[in-house]
């Protein structure tokens, strides 16, 4: 549906590519130029989301309640102020749970709205129970009211490097959307320790998280 973020700008790089990181996870090939950090991208991309839909559900809620629970540590106080989410997609952590405490202790939630391809989100107010409607690749998105900006945002990750550059679904929606903010958010990166690998070969367009949470870290 979206045009795909990674096909924007050159990158230069020393070697010819290679693929041994679908013989070993934590080889990061060298690359030569764009095509090859795009379709490099694109099959980390798979391997990646293959690896998180293997852990078993049951396995995830758990991970999801440790990373609520980071995500509590790192933000604090919590009443007065907009926090955007997303609604939980091919494994992602489920903080759906946590949307709600946000609300019963004073703050407010949002969710983040496709509008059209090459173009930067918006953002709805959603709290559990009101009404959604269905969205880009059928996830529910809140079906009226106007657009808000939110005080930080959480972006889901399917990688993260240790610089905190995120991977993405390589449509560049968060990075566009955050560059056209009128205000800085506080921007925190979620997954899974299993997500994090050595480089996503970071580009112009690319924005580092402010912080990231898995379920056995935050940084």
């Amino acid at each position: 549906m979206a045009k795909d973020h990674d096909e924007q700008g050159p990158a230069q790089y020393a070697s010819p590519p290679c693929f041994m990181h679908e013989l070993d996870p934590a080889f990061q090939p060298p690359l030569s130029d764009w095509t090859d950090v795009r379709r490099w991208r694109k099959a980390e991309r798979e391997r990646l989301i293959a690896a998180r839909l293997a852990v078993s559900a049951d396995a995830r809620t758990a991970m999801s309640q440790r990373i609520a629970e980071g995500l509590d540590a790192v933000i604090g106080g919590i009443a007065g102020r907009m926090v955007s989410l997303y609604w939980p997609f091919r494994g992602e952590p489920d903080l759906r749970p946590w949307m709600a405490s946000i609300n019963a202790h004073g703050g407010r939630t949002a969710l983040p709205i496709v509008v059209e391809k090459g173009q930067p989100l918006i953002f709805r107010a959603y709290k559990p129970g009101d009404r959604l409607e269905k969205g880009v690749w059928n996830i529910p998105i809140p079906a009226e009211g106007d657009p808000v900006l939110p005080d930080i945002v959480i972006s889901p990750i399917v990688g993260i490097d240790p610089a905190s550059y995120r991977l993405g679904y390589g449509g560049g929606f968060f990075d566009r959307t955050l560059a056209a903010m009128s205000f800085k958010p506080l921007v925190i990166g979620v997954g899974y320790e299993l997500q994090r690998i050595a480089t996503i070969y970071p580009q112009w367009h690319d924005i580092p998280m402010d912080r990231i949470v898995t379920e056995a870290a935050t940084a």
